[in-house]
């Protein structure tokens, strides 16, 4: 019974670990899935440029190189990344997923009177 509460202590600590050591710092490039009104999505492309220090992400969103949008507030925690990001009058919310090279996830936002939802995917650019 000692080894095994021990051995498992073992592996909860090395999990614990190595979602500590990701660090999302870089450019990821990929897809952002605009669900439009009636039923239908809009497709764009995606740019995030991230430093993560600790806990911690800064850096900007946006569509391209050209369109770049502060982060106002980003956190990963384990797997789970959240950022904010507010243009004018228009706030966005990122609630993403970490998967090795990937992060995938919801985007909504509001402002303006309107109320937008989108799935953004994209990977680490080499």
């Amino acid at each position: 019974m000692r080894i095994t509460v021990c051995f498992l202590l073992l592996l909860a600590a090395l999990a614990g670990s190595a979602l500590a050591d990701a660090n999302v710092t870089g450019k990821w490039s990929g897809s952002f899935s605009l669900a439009a009104e009636g039923g239908q999505t809009k497709d764009a492309t995606a740019l995030l440029v991230l430093k993560q220090t600790g806990t911690e992400i800064t850096g900007t969103v946006g569509p391209s190189e050209d369109e770049q949008h502060a982060i106002t507030k980003g956190r990963i925690e384990g797997d789970k990344i959240t950022l904010e990001s507010a243009d004018g009058g228009v706030s966005i919310r990122f609630d993403l997923i970490l998967a090795g090279d990937r992060i995938t996830g919801d985007v909504n936002a509001a402002g303006e009177g309107r109320t937008l939802k989108a799935k953004l995917d994209v990977v680490r650019a080499k």
